[in-house]
């Protein structure tokens, strides 16, 4: 998958909204407002950060070198991914998985306002 591909992905998403809070080259992917996907646009190969359940963090990173712990992130929850040699659809689980999880962790509130402007 490429850059385009994955944005085009998860802007398909529910109340997900992009920026480029920290610099020009991360693109921020946010569900209401909190981060669930980040992408260097100008890294090589592609990378992406998502959210993870930590059981399954622990069972990628030892099935596959292109998923560490992502980089300035909590460890525990967060994943680097080079895209590059994964199959499409386990960066697509990958993605929704960080948007389901970011999604739980907004208040009922916002996910009743998110879900009925749909």
């Amino acid at each position: 998958m490429n850059a385009n591909e994955i944005l085009d992905y998860c802007l398909a998403k529910k109340a997900v909204t992009e920026s480029f809070p920290f610099d020009n080259e991360t693109l921020v992917l946010k569900v209401d407002t909190k981060m669930f996907l980040l992408m260097g646009l100008e890294r090589q190969p592609l990378s992406i950060n998502v959210k993870t359940d930590p059981e399954w963090s622990a069972e990628l990173r030892e099935q596959y070198p292109q998923i560490t712990g992502a980089y300035h992130m909590n460890k525990t929850h967060w994943n680097s991914v080079l895209v590059d040699g994964l199959k499409r659809d386990l960066i697509l689980k990958l993605i929704d998985q960080s948007y389901e999880l970011v999604f739980k962790s907004l208040t009922k509130k916002a996910q009743n306002v998110i879900n009925e402007s749909l």
